[in-house]
């Protein structure tokens, strides 16, 4: 089946209605939560096609400003088990699929 140029439209305007953070789930102080969803969300734009480069650019700011051991998971349908410290976990979407996970190991 052939798509239609209004099926581009449809996609576009979904991605733009879930352009915003959906947090699922976080443990952090709420200013450290607020300061790192805003540095995944602008990581995750200037950087919209490489998501290695976004992940290198959060890892490394959250290295900087909150202590080392940062680790960062930026994809699409992955899933995952980890050990982190006590109040350094925030795994979010953006975008609608692109799913970020951000934490901090021991």
């Amino acid at each position: 089946m052939a798509e239609t140029g209004n099926g581009k439209k449809e996609d576009a305007d979904y991605k733009r209605l879930q352009s915003f953070p959906l947090i699922r789930h976080t443990d952090m102080p709420e200013e450290m939560r607020v300061e790192t969803m805003e540095l995944c969300v602008t990581a995750c734009e200037k950087f919209a096609s490489n998501n290695e480069s976004a992940a290198k650019m959060i890892k490394e700011s959250m290295d900087k400003k909150f202590g080392s051991s940062w680790h960062v998971v930026i994809g699409e349908g992955f899933g995952f088990e980890v050990s982190h410290e006590v109040k350094n976990l925030l795994y979010m979407f953006f975008g609608g699929s692109l799913a970020v996970c951000v934490w901090k190991c021991s």
